[in-house]
């Protein structure tokens, strides 16, 4: 047993540090290159600090204290890019020095020189580490630390050496500071960027959510207008024979089919709306809006939908709320698909809802534009005359209106003015023979039938 984990802890430990592989040190983000110029520079000086001391101290030749230097500081450069084979090199650099310096000082030469790091070896692996720990897990920067120990328990406790300053405490001391700080630095780096991917998700999920929402309560206002069509249909069929003299019975066969289907569908859609609605009770509970353009609470859930018509009243409902409101209406007023009418009144509702809740004391002008191709409606205002207070809405208000607008095929927008005010603007098309016609001959069975 003892055998397999010691197997299997050098396979991990194979795995982690025998790799060429690149992990460059990521850009800065206002620094840019100013990390890789510092520790350019500083390998530079580390290679000049350690060729004099190898030769003026150590008493080796240029052609041994050279490419242990040039070693020592390419070590810090190759870790820019490749961090563990700059752990290596440096590793492998230090060896090299100290087998050289051992050398002298048998010989007395080096005597009382700093043995087996250099002070200039020191910095050079220290720098190594660091860039090892910013940039690899915390188990390979510790596992780098173990075998850094190693070596310097090798080559000091194990070989040894006369007449030396020994550096191996202070070099394993340091390099254990510098692996807790690096990985410290590289968890905080790691979790703000987990933080910073976490938001993102979120708010990616609330706009989601928001929008499925917003789709959800268009739908339920759009089945009842078709509910009350069916419903209409279904009262057509029914009355429809009594308006013929003497009806063939293949008439009233196909009439009685219509308003069987027209009944069938009707129920079906009643039970849909019904999920709907108990789907929005619950969402709805304790979500206010401003006075005058509240959302239909569940009392209200059977009302009919409104229209155009009452414009007037939500334009009374939201002055005695204390906001100055105008109204403009051009055009020839003419009959309009049953959706284009609620979603206008929708739109003219959300806006001024919104100038309620955020700009308090300023003045609301309503235009309504008939024309040929469609409904022009403009809701401007002007800038508020004090601070607007927090709202505990979830923002949905424009993002509901871009969706009605566009599920009609028509344009929604919404820009502040130079003046510091508001407009929203949005374009329904509507076809000049898309109106609904019901007659006023069949409110009677139209109260009779009910609507969904």
């Amino acid at each position: 047993m003892a055998v397999d984990r010691v197997a299997r802890w050098l396979r991990i430990l194979r795995d982690d540090l025998w790799t060429v592989r690149a992990d460059p040190l990521p850009l800065a983000v206002w620094l840019r290159w100013l990390p890789h110029g510092v520790v350019c520079l500083a390998a530079f000086a580390v290679f000049g600090g350690a060729l004099a001391q190898l030769q003026d101290d150590g008493k080796l030749g240029f052609g041994y204290a050279f490419p242990v230097a040039l070693g020592q500081g390419g070590a810090m450069v190759l870790a820019l890019r490749r961090p563990v084979p700059g752990w290596w090199l440096s590793t492998a650099a230090t060896v090299l020095g100290a087998v050289g310096v051992h050398h002298r000082l048998l010989s007395g030469a080096a005597g009382g020189f700093t043995w087996p790091w250099t002070a200039a070896g020191i910095i050079a692996h220290l720098f190594v580490l660091l860039l090892l720990s910013l940039r690899v897990r915390a188990r390979v920067a510790v596992e780098a630390l173990a075998l850094t120990g190693l070596v310097t328990y090798v080559l000091q406790g194990l070989w040894g050496a006369p007449d030396y300053q020994s550096t191996g405490l202070v070099a394993l001391s340091l390099s254990a500071v510098v692996v807790v700080v690096g990985a410290a630095l590289r968890g905080r780096r790691e979790a703000r960027a987990e933080l910073g991917r976490q938001t993102t998700l979120t708010a990616e999920e609330r706009a989601r959510r928001t929008l499925l929402e917003e789709r959800s309560r268009i739908a339920r206002e759009l089945h009842d207008v078709v509910a009350h069509h069916m419903s209409v249909i279904s009262i057509q069929a029914q009355v429809a024979p009594h308006l013929v003299k003497d009806p063939p019975e293949e008439l009233k066969e196909n009439l009685a089919g219509i308003r069987h289907n027209a009944l069938e569908a009707l129920t079906e859609l009643r039970r849909v709306l019904g999920v709907l609605r108990s789907e929005d009770t619950g969402h709805a509970a304790g979500t206010g809006h401003a006075a005058g353009t509240a959302r239909p609470g569940p009392a209200e859930a059977h009302a009919p939908q409104p229209t155009l018509d009452r414009l007037g009243a939500l334009v009374e409902n939201t002055r005695a709320a204390g906001l100055t409101v105008t109204t403009a209406i051009t055009g020839r007023r003419r009959p309009l698909p049953p959706g284009v009418e609620l979603s206008a009144y929708r739109i003219v509702q959300e806006a001024l809802s919104n100038v309620l809740r955020h700009a308090p004391g300023a003045r609301a002008e309503v235009r309504v534009d008939h024309t040929p191709q469609g409904l022009r409606v403009e809701v401007t205002n002007t800038p508020p005359t004090r601070a607007a207070p927090p709202s505990p809405g979830a923002g949905h208000g424009l993002l509901g209106m871009r969706e009605r607008a566009a599920m009609l095929g028509g344009t929604l927008t919404a820009r502040p003015l130079p003046d510091g005010g508001y407009r929203v603007s949005a374009f329904l098309p509507a076809d000049a023979d898309g109106s609904s016609t019901s007659g006023s001959r069949y409110s009677r069975y139209s109260r009779e039938e009910g609507t969904a």
